[in-house]
């Protein structure tokens, strides 16, 4: 019997959710005519989330062909980006955040920035050819994946790097002097917008090549989505380490899909449009992208309320889901009360004890069952699709950001 999970969200009618069996959670669809089957003992002990999500990528990347590390390579390797890395280099020493974006590009395995473009990969393979495809478009095949979608890969993966060096540029005016020296942030700014723009610009052209006005108003859009969720994030920006927004999680969900999961969710439905799937198809891809990125959003908020004891807290965004979900469960005045209670008197946030407080209240298994809900919408989107090693690893995905032990 698969367990059961109640959704508690926000005062909402709760309802019971069936929830996949716990680990060794890998499925494997070798053998068994492609069937999913349960692969017992290739984890000893319980290893940290981040070594099975990392294991998971690992086995599909074999599956789509290529580590997606290198998806952007003939960008990256680019005379006019080449340049710009070794302008990037100045910037060793400085406090500028753009260098830290620089280092997650190079040294990827923690937070895996390829993970989109991996997920279309997937699920290009997942899905096949359309019924309906021509014989001659089919031989434009490789390793299950059409060449299009390859490239839509890319692009997502492009537009995605563009938004994180974009992220990097500092407000000039909030500078304090602990911050470093004002020539160096001036640089760097200067340095991440030419950088972001031309990974965007490469991406647009890309995109042109496809020949496909569908996913060309798709991407566009998501790229649209990207700039009001960032916008969003901004506003926020001022209260990350004061008083938040009085906002329910119903809003929280809103703005997360437009800055995490609109990209992710309209490439998977851009993907299926390339292989000429019908409107069904490309909605579960849909539904698939939109779910799961919502689950990995959800569980990576989690993680400092999960992970080790509250000697080992660090900050965490007052605007995380479980933060959104104690501040409804409790009301504006309690939560206002517990900040100013976790406040010095030189208005430093005491992040341990709000942790606990917020440990103690309802928010962290509401956003755990939240999590779970999600994941349990992205796989029944790959219902749709035929079982495949390709739609094994998808579910996979789904397994490593809704698991919590």
């Amino acid at each position: 019997m698969c367990p059961l999970v109640l959704l508690r969200c926000g005062g909402c009618c709760s309802r019971l959710l069936p929830l996949p069996p716990p680990p060794p959670w890998l499925w494997s669809a070798r053998g068994g005519g492609g069937v999913a089957r349960w692969r017992r003992g290739l984890f000893s002990g319980f290893p940290s989330a981040a070594s099975h999500w990392s294991k998971v990528v690992s086995e599909a990347e074999k599956i789509v062909g290529y580590p997606t590390s290198f998806m952007s390579l003939r960008c990256l390797l680019s005379d006019e980006l080449s340049n710009i890395a070794m302008q990037v280099r100045k910037l060793v020493g400085t406090k500028h955040p753009l260098l830290n974006t620089a280092r997650g590009l190079v040294y990827d395995s923690r937070n895996n920035l390829q993970m989109r473009g991996l997920v279309v990969l997937l699920i290009s393979k997942a899905a096949g050819p359309s019924n309906g495809a021509e014989l001659s478009f089919q031989h434009d095949m490789v390793s299950g994946i059409y060449s299009s979608q390859r490239s839509l890969a890319e692009i997502t993966e492009l537009i995605h790097t563009a938004f994180l060096v974009h992220r990097g540029i500092v407000n000039i005016g909030e500078l304090k002097s602990c911050d470093g020296l004002l020539k160096d942030m001036q640089f760097g700014n200067k340095i991440a917008v030419l950088s972001g723009d031309f990974l965007l610009a490469n991406a647009c052209t890309s995109l042109a090549q496809l020949q496909n006005t569908k996913v060309v108003e798709l991407i566009s859009s998501a790229i649209g989505d990207l700039v009001q969720g960032i916008y969003y994030d901004n506003s926020n920006l001022s209260e990350e380490n004061c008083l938040t927004h009085d906002i329910g999680i119903s809003t929280w969900k809103e703005q997360i899909f437009l800055s995490h999961s609109a990209l992710l969710a309209k490439s998977c439905q851009a993907a299926m449009e390339l292989a000429k799937h019908d409107a069904e198809i490309q909605d579960m891809a849909f539904q698939y992208g939109k779910n799961m990125s919502m689950s990995h959003k959800l569980h990576s908020d989690l993680q400092p309320f999960i992970k080790g004891k509250s000697s080992d807290s660090v900050a965490f965004s007052l605007n995380s889901a479980p933060v959104v979900l104690h501040q409804e469960f409790l009301g504006r005045e309690a939560w206002i009360k517990q900040i100013r209670e976790a406040q010095s008197k030189e208005n430093l946030m005491d992040f341990t004890k709000l942790q606990e407080a917020i440990k103690a209240g309802k928010g962290v298994t509401s956003a755990i069952d939240l999590c779970h809900y999600h994941g349990n919408r992205a796989l029944e989107a790959l219902e749709c699709f035929p079982p495949s090693e390709a739609r094994s690893a998808l579910e996979n995905m789904v397994y490593a950001v809704t698991r919590f032990s």
